[in-house]
């Protein structure tokens, strides 16, 4: 299964509870899990990260090759989860709020049964138009998502992963 991070994936884990410098196992092991396919970062989540000029921005153009999404989004899906995930008459103002992530639900919608959105974003069903969570969203599209303690979970990451190799 292809996971695709959400910005918030990235940010929080240095900033919260692998930070590169501390914890630099973590970050060696998602760009091993980015070198088989296994996470991958959109273009869009991609640039929003190396927009900064910090430990984060420079570990992710270290490991583009890595990390970044061969493709672009389809134009169809993209308008297809603004207007069904959030709203067809959706402001400019709102529409900036979006950020990146109508575009990683519409990378995931390209196959739901082997693509799925890791994201730290908590569900709030009551939440509307640009205010949704990309886990209500995507619920509402039938794409799979997990938080990052999940993904871990699942894909087996130990600070000794290399001797499991």
């Amino acid at each position: 299964m292809l996971n695709l991070l959400d910005v918030n994936v990235l940010i929080d884990a240095n900033r919260d509870y692998y930070p590169i410098e501390q914890v630099p196992e973590f970050w060696e092991w998602l760009a091993a899990m980015g070198e088989q396919g296994l996470i991958k970062v959109p273009c869009e989540v991609y640039d929003k990260v190396t927009e900064a000029n910090d430990a984060l921005s420079q570990w992710v153009k270290d490991n583009r090759d890595a990390l970044l999404l061969d493709e672009m989004v389809a134009e169809e899906l993209l308008a297809r989860v603004i207007d069904e995930g959030y709203a067809p008459d959706l402001t400019d103002v709102e529409i900036e709020k979006l950020n990146e992530d109508p575009f990683l639900i519409a990378y995931a919608l390209v196959d739901v049964v082997q693509r799925r959105v890791v994201t730290t974003e908590r569900s709030r069903p009551s939440a509307t138009r640009a205010n949704r969570k990309i886990p209500d969203v995507c619920d509402d599209f039938g794409v799979r998502c997990c938080d990052t303690f999940r993904l871990i979970r699942e894909l087996d990451f130990r600070t000794d992963w290399r001797t499991r190799l």
